[in-house]
């Protein structure tokens, strides 16, 4: 009787570690942020990850990535304002509003910079946008994705959104380059649609690129190649502290004493204790001023009183 040869074992994996920090991926072009996400959390070997707003797999630019204790603050960058650089195709509509979909439409484009320029004032500042079929908003626990893929449309409100910034960087027909400054829940492939709406003749997104979110930039990111091509000991130095997520907040400083108090989540009256305060209320990056440690998040209230909000655990683990 024939015996089969035993399968050669694998090598264990080694056991997840504890990483904090937040990494500013540059997310190539057919990636999905989720799919980008486990590749990082499986170089860094991590135990605990989460990204901070989805990129459509057509985009590429800035992805924050947060590691461990930095998830904690994740939520702050889905709500903080996005800039991005896109190109808008005149003339073909799709069925996606991107280069992924199927051609619907095609048209001529006769439009003139000083016609583009008198739209695009239309969509500065508070506007009403309706969420396209392709995308991960979720109706009856499924994204919209799935029923624009069986071929079922759905309706959609329309929702409020902010066009802080809408800049032509260049037109050279039937491309359109411009740069936006938005609120959260903004898409872009939706602006270019109805910018291309707007002037009579169609669009769709060519490109997109996202270059800020909140106050991060892609100063010092880094492409998924440059991350895979590191030593495992240097990816973890290509990490941001976990306070690179909380820089525009002013810092408050507290005693050993007040630490202890902060960490069990008493309220402080930092103004009693001659503690320096913010110059305004609203919210605070803690540390222990002994060890420049980040403690966590507070917020200043009135009267100098210091509340906690989200306390981070020790990061020498």
């Amino acid at each position: 009787m024939a015996h089969s040869s035993p399968q050669p074992s694998r090598p264990p994996r080694a056991p997840r570690v504890p990483v904090h920090g937040v990494l500013l991926l540059d997310k190539p072009v057919g990636w999905s942020s989720n799919d980008a996400l486990i590749k990082a959390k499986r170089l860094l070997n991590a135990l605990k990850a989460g990204h901070t707003g989805t990129l459509d797999p057509f985009a590429t630019g800035l992805l924050p990535l947060c590691f461990g204790e930095a998830t904690k603050f994740s939520q702050d960058l889905l709500e903080a304002d996005k800039t991005y650089e896109a190109v808008v195709h005149f003339g073909i509509v799709t069925n996606t509003g991107d280069t992924e979909g199927e051609v619907l439409s095609t048209k001529a484009v006769d439009v003139t910079p000083e016609q583009i320029e008198a739209v695009l004032e239309k969509f500065r500042g508070p506007i009403a946008q309706v969420p396209p079929m392709h995308s991960a908003l979720k109706r009856d626990g499924k994204p919209l994705y799935e029923y624009a893929r069986a071929g079922i449309m759905l309706e959609r409100e329309a929702r409020q959104v902010t066009i802080h910034q809408l800049e032509l960087l260049s037109y050279e027909a039937p491309f359109l380059r411009i740069r936006v400054l938005c609120s959260k829940g903004t898409y872009i492939r939706v602006l270019g649609e109805d910018i291309g709406a707007a002037l009579g003749c169609g669009a769709h997104l060519n490109q997109l690129r996202r270059t800020g979110v909140g106050a991060l930039t892609l100063d010092g990111s880094v492409t998924l190649d440059e991350f895979i091509a590191l030593e495992d000991g240097q990816r973890t130095q290509a990490l941001l502290p976990v306070d690179g997520l909380l820089t525009t907040f002013p810092a408050v400083m507290l005693t050993d004493v007040l630490t202890q108090r902060f960490l069990h989540g008493q309220r402080l009256a930092l103004g009693k204790e001659g503690v320096a305060l913010p110059a305004e209320s609203g919210r605070a990056r803690v540390y222990q001023e002994s060890s420049g440690r980040l403690l966590g998040t507070g917020l200043m209230q009135e009267f100098g009183i210091l509340a906690p909000e989200r306390l981070i655990s020790t990061l020498s683990e």
